[in-house]
């Protein structure tokens, strides 16, 4: 067995793309079957944001009663009335007061409060508590939560004061809701006359639709509404560009116009432009666009009347998403129809279908939650099960436990970066998966790829993958940059989102890359740094915080190793092994002993032996060549190791006497690989991306059960990791 100090060696002569242990360390003749790495495989646990093409359970939990998916997150209720949402919050709309753009990737309970029923649309959400109250919170640009102003909230909100609310719908922009005396109120953005008040104004508070006693159900997703009366009547109005009124005709109404002269209608959902009702006699009829197949008539054409939706009389329910539909019938089987995006229909694949398709064979499902690109539902034993598109978490899909990526087993390096994965193969070909928002796959597009897709025909040799964007090094030392590219990040001169490959510049002797939130710092053969990007914090250590479209020299210093960026703070290791950090510094997570942002490299005590380094949100670690772990920063969940939860603003050792190779950090999550090839994290848990099997925190390093690997990358959710034997 090599020593620490041997292996740091061995790594650090090696190059960034190519360090690996030897055979004779970590083989998986050690492991018991069953847990033993696949040398060369990859291996990811944590938050799990490939899309399901079928329906997958979310959690173990078996006291759900309703479910409801919106476009970046869900929510759902239990059986206890409590109620719990996950996924993205650009706009506060978990309702657990977290930031913008921060997620929560399995169900968190929200609040104390009881409650009786859900609704969810793009970044808001509205419920009913069991004492009648209306709250909501999330969006609010158009007024949507209906609080009398636009101020988005990140917690719930009381509407109003009244107490005997029955159901709401919360659409894109727009409310509705049913009180107890059978009255129907609407509230926020009306530009089709969805609100029902005879005009396009826009109402922050709601406003009764008529003076109707005797409504019994209402539905609205985008910019029309339908509603159910109490005598079986059907009434719709707002947008009616493709028929999905239900009237014959394509004119918009401002106000509820009955649909036809049937008088069995008992339920009804709206899509973003087509509309499905049920009847007492256990029919269904669909309407408006369909385009995708939505409307289930066998076809793709529009329809302004209501259609019967097959022949069969055992409809239970139905709910509908952006273009798409699913429905229950008394069996307990599902449906589901229409756009086939992202495996949005359960069905396995991501085709679309123009007629019901049951979706597997259970016959105990009791309703489901269709959203924009994912759909939600609850079996009669109280599971919750998601499918579709998950990227932002909406999907609540977590890995407790290592689950191997594909069957390829030459990956050597890792770079994972906030909602992706890029890797390199032995043969030195690149390979990116996941979110392809801003076309940070390098592929052309914009379409996310659950698998990793190899990057052009070039040989690579170092890659770093940011927030929304991915740089990297080529065998022929040029720099190439592609994705997002708001503040420079891309270092091409420009703010112009690339969805290939571009060059950075015409150098040839770019060695390394490491690309941070939202810049990028990379290292040249002749041992200078340079940084480009989002400069707010100092953390382009260029001795200001003006953002730089182009690479600009960090100093003189003609020595740097290595840098790392992740989020705000960077740092960086020099050859003569002095370890130097500039950036944001809210946590201490520089390592100087203070809390105060640097603008410039400053130096991190006075050793002189740091061997390789991580960054991570508001934390820092560090392996020296003795093969000791220090890490400094925040440390609310145990990330550093200490077996607290208190702040640490500068370098203190991980389980002192203890011998460490490699580091990686997460979000608020830990993971270093040892000379003997175990692997620990320590941390935030929420998720499962310590890998232990569970979902709690540890504030101490925790091996891995059965893992063996040569390289560890933790991410902001999850964790990755691979062996390579070279």
């Amino acid at each position: 067995m090599l020593t620490a100090v041997a292996l740091l060696a061995a790594v650090l002569s090696l190059p960034i793309a190519q360090a690996g242990f030897s055979a004779s360390t970590g083989t998986t003749a050690d492991l018991a079957a069953g847990d033993d790495f696949a040398v060369g495989a990859l291996y990811k646990w944590g938050m799990n944001t490939t899309p399901q093409q079928k329906p997958s359970q979310v959690g173990r939990n078996t006291t759900w009663a309703q479910a409801a998916a919106g476009s970046t997150h869900s929510c759902a209720v239990r059986t206890d009335a409590t109620l719990w949402c996950w996924g993205t919050s650009s706009a506060g709309e978990l309702g657990v007061g977290i930031g913008a753009s921060d997620y929560v990737v399995a169900p968190v309970k929200v609040g104390s409060a009881v409650w009786a029923q859900v609704s969810v649309a793009t970044a808001t959400t509205c419920a009913v508590r069991t004492a009648g109250t209306l709250w909501c919170w999330g969006r609010n640009s158009s007024g949507q939560l209906g609080l009398g102003d636009t101020t988005s909230r990140s917690v719930p909100a009381q509407v109003g004061s009244a107490s005997d609310w029955v159901k709401v719908a919360e659409g894109e922009l727009t409310g509705c809701g049913i009180r107890g005396g059978g009255t129907l109120w609407c509230w926020g953005e009306n530009g089709s006359g969805q609100l029902g008040q005879g005009d396009t104004s826009t109402r922050s508070s709601p406003v009764q639709v008529g003076a109707g006693t005797t409504w019994t159900g209402v539905a609205v997703v985008r910019a029309h509404a339908c509603a159910t009366a109490s005598d079986g009547t059907l009434w719709c109005w707002g947008d009616n560009t493709n028929g999905q009124l239900g009237l014959g005709d394509t004119t918009n109404r401002t106000g509820p116009v009955r649909v036809g002269t049937d008088t069995s209608w008992s339920a009804v959902a709206t899509g973003s432009s087509h509309t499905c009702g049920s009847r007492s006699d256990g029919t269904l009829w669909c309407w408006g666009a369909g385009a995708s197949g939505q409307l289930g008539l066998g076809d793709t054409t529009d329809r302004t009347s209501p259609v019967q939706v097959g022949t069969a009389s055992t409809w239970a329910g139905v709910a509908l998403g952006s273009a798409f539909s699913c429905g229950t019938r008394t069996d307990g089987s599902l449906w589901c129809w229409g756009l086939g995006s992202r495996g949005v229909l359960g069905l396995g694949d991501t085709t679309n279908r123009t007629s019901p398709v049951r979706v597997g064979t259970d016959t105990d499902w009791a309703s489901v939650g269709p959203g924009v690109l994912h759909t939600c539902g609850v079996r009669t034993d109280g599971t919750l099960w998601c499918w579709g598109y998950g990227i932002s978490g909406q999907l609540g899909k977590t890995l407790a436990s290592p689950s191997q990526v594909g069957t390829v087993t030459s990956w050597q390096h890792l770079a994972p970066g906030r909602l992706n994965l890029c890797a390199l193969r032995q043969d030195s070909t690149l390979w990116c998966s996941d979110y392809n928002g801003s076309g940070q796959l390098g592929q052309g597009d914009y379409t996310v790829r659950s698998a990793l897709t190899q990057v052009g025909s070039s040989a690579w040799r170092s890659v770093g993958i940011g927030q929304y964007h991915a740089c990297g090094v080529r065998s022929d030392g040029t720099l190439w940059c592609w994705g997002e590219n708001y503040y420079g990040e891309l270092g091409l001169g420009n703010t112009t989102m690339y969805a290939s490959p571009r060059q950075v510049g015409t150098g040839t002797g770019w060695a390394s890359v490491s690309a941070g939130l939202s810049y990028t710092c990379a290292t040249r053969t002749d041992g200078t740094l340079w940084c480009w990007g989002q400069n707010w914090y100092g953390q382009l250590g260029l001795g200001d915080t003006t953002d730089r479209l182009t690479p600009a020299q960090v100093g003189t210093a003609t020595t740097w190793r290595q840098v790392d960026s992740v989020y705000g703070a960077s740092c960086g290791i020099r050859t003569d092994g002095t370890l130097w950090c500039w950036g944001w510094n809210v946590r201490g997570q520089l390592g100087l002993g203070d809390t105060t942002n640097r603008t410039s490299p400053t130096q991190v005590g006075n050793a002189t032996d740091w061997a390789g380094l991580g960054t991570g949100r508001v934390h820092t670690c560090g392996v020296r060549t003795d093969g000791s772990l220090w890490c400094w920063g925040a440390n609310d969940n145990g990330q550093l190791g200490q077996g607290d939860s208190t702040e640490r603003d500068s370098p203190v050792q991980v389980a002192a006497g203890t011998s460490w190779y490699e580091v990686s950090l997460g979000f608020a999550h830990t993971c270093a690989v040892r000379p003997d090839t175990t692997l620990w994290c320590w941390g935030f848990n929420g998720v499962g991306q310590l890998g232990l099997g569970d979902y709690a925190d540890h504030a101490s390093p925790v091996q891995v059960p059965g893992v063996r690997t040569a390289h560890v990358a933790a991410t902001w959710w999850g964790t990755y990791a691979t062996q390579y034997v070279p």
